[in-house]
């Protein structure tokens, strides 16, 4: 009886013991896989990453507002110009024109300056100006650019870097375990990590403001010939 009580209180001893092992060994593991303390470790080169990250969420937000503000067309405008036009209030049409801020208004006030002469001459003014307008929008979207193509580059130089160190390490201290060699590598392979997400992040970004740049480009080109066809239009 006796006996059987001291064999119980061991195993109950050695389950205990257990348990805290596997609970020390998962918190150790927890602990270093913490997020920030990878981005530490990732060295110097994690710098000019923040930098690039920081630039392309800046770029990206600051686009997008203009972007969002030149896509804003009033449904009516057009039928309100071709009332002023058809009706010869060319000065009403204008003050709409100049008192609405987007590049479709400033294409058609544009347009509405060169009534009277020949309709090439007024088609060719108004894209000139739709140039201007697109230009103006794509601004700054070559920051994105630059940002997806060098990141993944400075996030493999970081890894090369940290490579290389590490093997000079072992070189220099003899120290070659295995757990000083996956611990060295899982480090530095963050730099890699940091770089490509940062690259598909203004990827995705810089497709997606192109894409709306398209879209404002197409209602510009709507309103640009739905315009010439109010200028052909009887006068009242």
């Amino acid at each position: 009886m006796h006996f059987s009580l001291l064999q119980t209180v061991d195993t109950a001893r050695q389950i205990t013991d257990s348990t805290t092992a596997g609970a020390s060994t998962a918190g150790a593991a927890s602990s270093s896989m913490n997020l920030f303390d990878l981005l530490y470790n990732g060295g110097i080169i994690m710098i000019p990453l923040g930098l690039l990250f920081i630039l392309a969420v800046f770029f990206f937000f600051e686009r997008w507002i203009t972007i969002r503000k030149a896509s804003r067309i009033d449904h009516n405008f057009m039928n309100i110009i071709r009332d002023n036009v058809v009706s010869g209030n060319i000065s009403s049409a204008r003050a709409l024109a100049r008192n609405t801020d987007n590049p479709v208004a400033r294409m058609i006030d544009k347009g509405l300056q060169r009534i009277g002469k020949p309709i090439d001459a007024i088609e060719k003014s108004m894209e000139n100006i739709g140039k201007l307008e697109v230009y103006s929008m794509e601004k700054n979207l070559s920051v994105l650019s630059l940002v997806y193509g060098i990141a993944p580059m400075f996030g493999f130089l970081g890894t090369i870097f940290g490579m290389l160190q590490l093997f000079y390490n072992i070189n220099a201290t003899g120290e070659f375990t295995p757990a000083a060699i996956a611990g060295g590598i899982y480090t530095k392979m963050t730099t890699s990590a940091a770089g490509l997400i940062i690259g598909l992040l203004a990827y995705v970004a810089y497709n997606f403001l192109n894409t709306q740049i398209n879209k404002t480009v197409n209602k510009m080109e709507v309103a640009s010939a739905e315009f010439i066809d109010i200028l052909q239009e009887p006068t009242k």
